[in-house]
């Protein structure tokens, strides 16, 4: 592999041609906005709760000290340094590297296909939270108008409106169904946001991430106050951090949490190497990476308290409701006076009544009621913001005003973090000679926007929230990992870490103390390799398969587990390595191509070799 080229810096400080933020704060915001997203308010609480509540957070905050802050503050280092996007930056370290741009490019536009199909989700119950009552509070009647639908009744509304009237989904992968048009106005309508936003690049969305970043704090508050008066509250607060220390033996906990830091970050979608392209040369880029990177992990602690507050009381209150109903069954089957039997009392009512007329007891077929249960039903992702928070928001006085706040908030959030993907897609694009000199970049953000939008149709299909599954799991994961890798290999062994270390202390007027610099020579890559091989194993372990609706399966409501096609298993690998292939592709194309530069030299040589 040839030698990195020097970086001239006198040059790059006298560049004035690039665009530049209007201040710091921009900036800071637009960082902020892109790595705090969707997953830091229904992932990460998720996480704490299934892995031992506070006992997560030690190999959290290990992964965010050693793999997720170095990796950070090397993304912003290397934009500010060379004021290039993804491609133009690695492939000035080394022409054999420009495939690694060109691969978090192409992550970027998979992940964004999907990740703006739920802001339509997101937008299309932000626009249904103004009726009264809910839509998804009680179930239709049917067309008979002798009783609910059937699907609704064997279900629940919750559930109904999701995967029924939201999504109307099928029951397998394999039936695509037809294009809801609803999911396509609101797809439309998001795209169209996004482009407004990022017209003129940073220029636009510097203006626009005032609002994206710092509302969903407030809302944030707004939910942690009101919260922490619902009943219930403490009791969910109490179950997400009761540290269960035990859980810390099973390896899938360290897994899970290195991937967490590494994708909570934005890590190797190359929006913060945009980004940072903007800053003024001389800007101390290492305190912006500990800061940003401190206020995510704060910000998914924040969120997980007012989150939890209220699936404590959503669990309350389905605890309540059932004891209610064992309640309303004794009292007429033992003929009681009313209100004899209370929420207090009723176990010890219940065990009396049980030594003297257990029979009588047994066939009354009591439900258990165990709040520890319904604590336990936990869910992550669409399932948090979709079910299991929305049929909370029901339950909440003036819950109108609640369900627009929420969603309100989920939009802000992933427009932020959308900002940050186009960003990653349009600045190495602008860089290009040939689309530089013919697409104005009002017109290259169109293009974008448009080619995405008419891509991103198909996760409006009836079978599109499983495709949209597989994007995530497949397009939005293992590529990153395999990016960033080559990233911190790059700059720790291409182009040296005494070099990138003097190009630092230009910048912030300080080399990188001994932290830095063993992170990203050791610590750091073999964290990844671990997390690659770990990934790989738990992935061997596994069918791939997913969880279909289907209101004709025998333990509906349950999902019915399926496993993927071997055509879509086809889909995932392509998913998986498309962006990856582009690291070897590259580098194989400029050797090929200074190979055949050299074969015309070596023969004029031989042709002049005296005596020839």
């Amino acid at each position: 592999m040839s030698k990195a080229p020097s970086v001239d810096l006198p040059q790059i400080r006298e560049d004035d041609s690039r665009p530049k933020w209007d201040n710091k704060l921009q900036y800071i915001l637009s960082c902020v906005g892109f790595a705090v997203g969707l997953g830091n308010v229904w992932r990460f609480p998720y996480l704490c709760q299934t892995y031992g509540g506070g006992a997560f957070l030690v190999p959290y905050f290990i992964a965010l000290v050693f793999e997720g802050i170095p990796l950070f503050h090397l993304e912003l280092a290397v934009g500010q340094c060379l004021r290039k996007g993804s491609i133009g930056a690695w492939s000035t370290i080394s022409p054999y590297l420009g495939g690694v741009g060109f691969a978090s490019l192409m992550v970027s536009f998979l992940v964004s296909l999907y990740y703006n199909t739920i802001l339509a989700w997101v937008l299309w119950y932000f626009m249904n939270s103004f009726q009264e009552p809910l839509p998804w509070s009680r179930c239709p009647i049917n067309y008979n108008r002798t009783g609910f639908i059937e699907e609704c009744h064997k279900s629940d509304a919750v559930n109904y409106f999701w995967y029924r009237q939201t999504l109307n989904v099928t029951s397998d992968i394999t039936e695509n169904g037809s294009i809801q048009w609803w999911l396509v106005l609101c797809s439309a309508i998001c795209w169209i946001i996004v482009f407004i936003c990022t017209i003129r690049g940073i220029e636009s969305t510097g203006k626009a991430i005032y609002v994206t970043a710092i509302f969903p704090y407030i809302v944030l508050t707004i939910f942690l106050i009101y919260g922490l008066t619902l009943p219930g509250a403490i009791e969910g607060l109490i179950y997400l951090f009761t540290p269960k220390l035990n859980i810390l033996k099973n390896p899938r906990v360290w897994l899970d949490a290195a991937t967490q830091i590494f994708f909570s970050l934005s890590l190797a979608f190359g929006g913060h190497i945009a980004f940072s392209s903007y800053n003024s040369a001389k800007n101390d880029c290492e305190k912006d990476a500990v800061t940003i990177a401190a206020v995510n992990s704060m910000t998914s602690l924040y969120a997980s308290i007012p989150v939890f507050s209220v699936l404590g009381f959503k669990a309350t209150v389905g605890y309540w409701d059932c004891l209610d109903r064992n309640i309303i069954g004794l009292i007429n089957a033992f003929d009681l006076e009313e209100e004899s039997i209370t929420r207090d009392n009723y176990t010890i009512w219940l065990e009396a009544l049980n030594t003297t007329s257990p029979h009588k007891i047994a066939g009354l077929v009591l439900k258990k009621c165990d709040l520890q249960e319904f604590l336990d039903q936990s869910a992550s992702g669409t399932g948090l913001a979709f079910i299991m928070f929305t049929e909370a928001i029901v339950q909440m006085p003036g819950s109108q005003a609640w369900a627009v706040l929420f969603f309100t908030m989920l939009f802000s959030l992933g427009l932020s973090s959308m900002f940050g993907n186009v960003e990653s897609i349009m600045t190495p694009l602008l860089e290009l000679p040939i689309v530089a000199r013919s697409i104005p970049k009002e017109a290259l953000s169109g293009i974008i926007c448009l080619a995405a939008f008419l891509t991103a149709l198909c996760f409006t299909l009836r079978s599109g929230s499983y495709w949209l599954e597989v994007f995530d799991s497949y397009a939005g994961s293992l590529p990153l990992l395999i990016i960033a890798f080559f990233e911190v290999m790059a700059v720790a062994y291409v182009y040296g870490i005494k070099r990138f270390s003097s190009n630092v202390k230009w910048m912030t007027g300080r080399e990188p103390n001994f932290y830095w610099r063993v992170t990203w020579r050791i610590i750091s890559p073999l964290l990844m390799l671990t997390v690659f091989v770990a990934y790989l194993a738990f992935q061997t372990q596994r069918q791939p398969g997913y969880g279909a609706w289907n209101p004709n399966y025998g333990g509906f409501p349950a999902k019915e587990q399926k496993a993927y096609p071997t055509w879509v298993l086809a889909i995932c690998v392509l998913l998986s390595s498309l962006p990856c292939v582009f690291i070897p592709g590259v580098a194989l194309y400029h050797l090929g191509r200074n190979g055949l530069k050299q074969q015309p030299s070596t023969s004029h040589a031989r042709g002049s070799t005296p005596g020839d």
